[in-house]
């Protein structure tokens, strides 16, 4: 199973979704796989706690690899064993964006999806963090997954711009990966007792929009989770918000 977590608007919380349903599927005793193709590396900093050049090359040595003709480990990815059990992560650097355009002129479009099918042999859940951006880096993620994810943060600007999300989603289905498949909108940094929140969601459910029956919380444990690099089911597995992440991932796997 290969899951990405895309939108293109920043701030809704794509690593942190990611993140987090890939440590409660390691802790639930799934092998599991976190794959990092944001040139900003905050997946790679909240699972490892590595920062700057600390960060082993990871997924931007692999695509540097399909652009050599001579690199005798062609196909192949450093993958880091994080703290956690079941937990691991190929690392996104900086070098990422100048890479960019290089594989974009190339047109190595489908060799992400290679490694994944090389990679389903050890892993059973593969997790996709992607750039806030329809970029070459998404595509690429999207042409590789079997499901989708799309945060959504109760913003009149995330609602607007979901039609023409899932409409560019469909599109690039019926070009690129006819399997995929669209799981459903995740509500996230849910405020209950705000109006807005809760007419932006009625707005969605009555426009059939899929919208995922968990509503993630807004909590600074969030934060203090980040700034632990310790994602929610390590750093404090009863409170709500956690419960919430678990209860997503129950759903997702039923």
């Amino acid at each position: 199973m290969r899951r990405v977590v895309f939108n293109q608007k920043g701030g809704v919380g794509k690593s942190s979704i990611a993140c987090n349903l890939a440590a409660v599927s390691a802790s639930q005793g799934y092998r599991t796989l976190l794959i990092d193709l944001d040139a900003q590396a905050n997946s790679t900093h909240y699972l490892t706690g590595l920062t700057g050049e600390d960060i082993p090359m990871g997924i931007a040595d692999f695509f540097k690899q399909t652009l050599s003709p001579t690199s005798f480990r062609k196909g192949k990815v450093d993958i880091y064993e994080t703290p956690f059990d079941n937990l691991h992560v190929v690392t996104a650097t900086a070098e990422l964006a100048d890479l960019q355009p290089k594989l974009e002129a190339k047109h190595k479009i489908n060799k992400l999806r290679k490694l994944l099918e090389d990679l389903d042999e050890d892993y059973d859940r593969i997790y996709l963090d992607t750039p806030p951006a329809l970029n070459f880096y998404t595509v690429s993620a999207l042409i590789a997954a079997d499901r989708c994810l799309i945060p959504f943060d109760c913003d009149s600007f995330s609602r607007n711009a979901l039609y023409g999300l899932l409409a560019e989603i469909e599109e690039l289905k019926e070009d690129h990966n006819e399997g995929l498949e669209v799981e459903g909108i995740v509500v996230n940094q849910f405020q209950p007792r705000a109006s807005l929140p809760q007419q932006l969601l009625d707005e969605l459910l009555g426009e059939g929009l899929p919208v995922l029956p968990v509503n993630l919380m807004a909590s600074v444990k969030m934060r203090e989770s980040h700034q632990a690099c310790k994602p929610l089911i390590y750093l404090e597995p009863r409170h709500k918000l956690t419960q919430q992440f678990v209860e997503l991932h129950d759903l997702l796997e039923s």
